[in-house]
């Protein structure tokens, strides 16, 4: 996580262990909607749920146990939502075929978010997060 954070004062930082399976989407989806920063973040709702089911994906498909989404406000930097896996394998956004089924993940968090990167999580793994203000 970047250290010049400052939280926001209306709403706290969340975390959630995921279920590794079809489910964990729909689920970080619901988590999201229920811990984001209304006063600050409503106008990104939209795009944060489409980002956050794309990383949840990538997790299930590609990562490894445990799977955490965690979701923080500041109220001057934006909207940050971090999912966690145990895999160290390190995303890389793609272009894929038009008749591709798959592939647009981290290409869609490159071109959506205002930020976004990786970094090693607090153990095994990595941390795949993304802004948006």
């Amino acid at each position: 996580m970047p250290d010049d954070l400052s939280m926001c004062s209306v709403t706290p930082p969340a975390e959630l262990t995921l279920p590794v399976d079809q489910r964990a989407p729909g689920v970080a989806r619901k988590f999201l909607r229920e811990t984001s920063c209304q006063t600050h973040h409503a106008r990104v709702m939209d795009e944060a749920e489409l980002l956050v089911s794309e990383l949840v994906t990538n997790a299930v498909v590609h990562g490894a146990p445990p799977i955490t989404v965690n979701v923080e406000c500041d109220g001057t930097q934006g909207l940050r939502v971090a999912v966690t896996d145990g895999s160290d394998h390190t995303p890389v956004p793609r272009e894929a075929a038009e008749d591709d089924e798959s592939g647009r993940g981290i290409y869609l968090v490159d071109v959506i978010s205002d930020r976004w990167g990786v970094a090693p999580s607090r153990g095994r793994g990595k941390a795949v997060w993304f802004m948006l203000t």
